[in-house]
């Protein structure tokens, strides 16, 4: 997720975010993945699609949020957090037509 212009993967169908206080939690019914995450964590998966559509766009947001923070470190945490999602099967990778698709559905 180097690239402004890579595109958000999108939550699994399998995965249930529920917010809390400090954070909020992830639960894959299909793997049995359980993932807490704090404010941040749960604030990037609250932006997924259909909210925001490119890397950049997260970035974007998360900079006028948390503008104490440097573009680099919240650029190198939010791929970091991609990553994990993406590797424990919470988020789903979407490319260039699969954006075109959802833009059609009503």
């Amino acid at each position: 997720m180097r690239s402004n212009n890579c595109i958000l993967p999108r939550p699994a169908e399998s995965a249930i975010f529920r917010a809390l206080p400090e954070g909020g939690v992830l639960f894959s019914t299909e793997s049995e993945v359980y993932f807490g995450v704090n404010l941040v964590g749960a604030r990037i998966w609250e932006l997924l699609p259909p909210l925001t559509e490119s890397f950049g766009e997260l970035i974007d947001t998360l900079r006028g949020e948390y503008s104490d923070v440097s573009v680099d470190v919240i650029r190198a945490d939010a791929t970091k957090f991609l990553e994990q999602l993406l590797s424990n099967g919470l988020v789903i990778a979407r490319r260039p037509e699969d954006v075109a698709s959802d833009a059609r559905r009503p």
